[in-house]
């Protein structure tokens, strides 16, 4: 079935939950857990803290992501970048569109961050389980660290050989696991309804009169309950907006029944660390071990989906030209998002492990989580509010200016981590937000120094040597950036060096502002022997180019691709050609086959 169908299928709900759903749905494992290991489980805490979360998951998540941003999209696609570009369609380049440039880029930078917390504190809240297993005893902390970390490395080092024949599994795993959080929920609440009049917002309030200045610091702990929410927007192209939506209204009464009842549960004067945990130990000592084992499963579903983000999000961006290009390997013929980029996966590993090491359990991890999310959450409000007021939808626009209101304090609380460790946040943003600016600057710099030729004068050139010169047998093909001017190397290739064959391509590849689409252009006949082909690709597209142009009648024996030499004495532009050094070829980016590609160096001076 198709995205855009009308009728949503029971396999697409359930593929929803272990794409999806996997952060979110983790959440209450630790959650209450780490909020009353701060203040003690009295009535009034219970209640308030629950009204806070249930309110978080119908504003943030129901209101701003399930209902207002996946009311945007491009071809479907949804996503912070595709928010950026919307908005940037509607504005002209000034103040303004520089301003929403940089808040993207943050928000990219933001959402890394978040990509390597997520994984840490999933794993090591699952792996804390075992604590409490029936009969064990202690466990030490070498042991769960241990554990956590073998089951990290290993996660990751699977990634390369692709997840599909596991991926299979995701959602019927998710359905169960929200499935027994629901019938624990409703389990411990039937001992006391009560407290589901935490729905009315009037106890959240009595929560911050009673609790004063600590109830604020307790608010940056209670976003958590929504992290993940950003995935339903962002995964909207790989599986449509109705699936996602009907799958989340399972999910939402899911994870409110279970909140409730870990309230229930906290009420009842049970005393354990973990309360997800205790409450299926206090429930059934018999299936907690295998509850344990679903839970850890789920973890694991939801780090491997913040690892797949992670490597689309990265992919947009180096069709975007904001990143620098990085060597792909497609690891699924099947899902063209399933890609794998070998330096982000270890680069990510490497800091994900250091998470882990550094903060040794769940409860100070939080100190980190929640900060780079909510900060994207609040530039995606941003936008949302600019989107609709420029699309003269005034009420969605004033709604979403409300949701803003709410994302600003939680990011005001969350900035209350800082000093604890939220600090790792804003430095993992930091520096992929310097690798942006350095790669954009770089390749802005290039672009003007770069020597190139009218399409005109090169063709009074071509004839003149395709006419007197030798001619090789067979094609070539000669990647240029633009249209109407010429790489140097080609004008050294050819006119200079002579290297002339029968029939010689020009081939300019662009990345569209839309996410999906692929277009080849007519051949178009320059002169005899030279032709000219514009391949229009969509940012999140990840195309097959040699089977394609095999497709579209290219016969090459030859690719000719031209390579940078970049000399300077600023240091910004120094880590600009020393990361240009290290990035593999434009050709080899898209596959081609290497006993074919020739690369023709070309000198900068930056």
């Amino acid at each position: 079935m198709k995205k855009d169908d009308p009728v949503t299928s029971t396999k697409e709900v359930v593929r929803a939950m272990g794409i999806v759903f996997g952060d979110i749905g983790t959440s209450p494992i630790y959650t209450l857990t780490i909020i009353f290991l701060l203040i003690e489980p009295t009535k009034t805490n219970v209640m308030g803290i629950l009204s806070l979360i249930f309110w978080a998951l119908i504003v943030i998540v129901t209101i701003q992501y399930a209902w207002l941003a996946m009311n945007i999209s491009s071809k479907g696609e949804g996503g912070i970048i595709v928010l950026r570009s919307v908005l940037l369609k509607t504005l002209k380049k000034g103040r303004s569109f520089s301003f929403i440039t940089l808040l993207g880029y943050i928000g990219i930078a933001l959402l890394l961050g978040d990509g390597v917390i997520t994984p840490a504190i999933s794993i090591l809240s699952a792996v804390e389980g075992i604590e409490i297993i029936p009969e064990i005893g202690h466990v030490s902390l070498h042991t769960v660290l241990i554990i956590t970390c073998v089951i990290t490395i290993l996660l990751f080092a699977i990634q390369s050989f692709g997840v599909n024949k596991i991926a299979s599994t995701f959602g019927p795993v998710m359905v169960i696991w929200f499935a027994v959080l629901f019938c624990l929920g409703i389990y411990y609440l039937s001992f006391d309804l009560t407290v589901i009049f935490a729905v009315n917002p009037a106890y959240a309030i009595d929560f911050f009169i009673s609790n004063g200045l600590v109830s604020f610091f307790i608010l940056s702990d209670v976003i958590l309950c929504a992290t993940g929410g950003e995935a339903l927007y962002a995964d909207m192209g790989h599986l449509g907006r109705k699936p996602i939506r009907a799958a989340w209204i399972f999910v939402l009464i899911a994870l409110l029944v279970n909140y409730f009842g870990q309230g229930v549960f906290l009420l009842q004067g049970y005393e354990h660390n973990q309360i997800l945990f205790g409450m299926m130990h206090e429930f059934s000592e018999f299936v907690y071990i295998p509850f344990l084992l679903l839970a850890l499963y789920a973890t694991i579903i939801a780090s491997q989906a913040m690892i797949s983000a992670i490597m689309a999000l990265i992919y947009q961006g180096i069709n975007l030209r904001i990143f620098p290009v990085m060597k792909i390997k497609y690891t699924s013929t099947e899902i063209k998002s399933q890609i794998y980029i070998g330096a982000v996966n270890w680069l990510l590993l490497a800091a994900v492990l250091l998470m882990i090491l550094i903060f040794q359990n769940s409860e100070n991890i939080s100190a980190a989580y929640g900060l780079a999310v909510t900060a994207t959450m609040t530039i995606s409000a941003i936008f949302l509010i600019w989107i609709f007021k420029n699309q003269k939808q005034y009420n969605k626009s004033i709604i979403s200016l409300i949701v803003l209101l709410f994302d600003v304090i939680f990011l005001i609380a969350v900035f209350t981590k800082i000093p604890n460790g939220g600090y790792w946040s804003l430095i993992i943003a930091f520096l992929a937000t310097i690798v942006i600016q350095i790669w954009i600057r770089g390749i802005d710099k290039l672009g003007k120094k770069f020597r190139s030729v009218s399409i005109e004068v090169f063709i009074e050139s071509f004839n003149q040597v395709y006419k007197t010169e030798s001619r090789l047998k067979g094609e070539a093909i000669y990647f240029t950036r633009e249209i109407n001017k010429i790489s140097p190397y080609i004008m050294h290739c050819i006119i200079r060096s002579g290297i002339m064959y029968e029939k010689n391509h020009l081939v300019s590849i662009r990345i569209k502002d839309s996410p999906f689409g692929i277009e080849f252009s007519e051949m178009e006949r320059l002169a005899d022997g030279l032709y000219l082909t514009v391949v229009k690709l969509g940012y999140m597209e990840v195309p097959d180019l040699p089977k394609l142009f095999k497709e579209n009648g290219f016969k090459e024996k030859v690719i000719f691709y031209g390579v940078d030499d970049i000399i300077t004495r600023k240091p910004v532009y120094k880590i600009f050609g020393f990361v240009k050094k290290l990035t593999p070829s434009f050709a080899s980016f898209y596959n081609f086959p290497y006993n074919k590609l020739h690369g023709v160096v070309t000198r900068h001076e930056l």
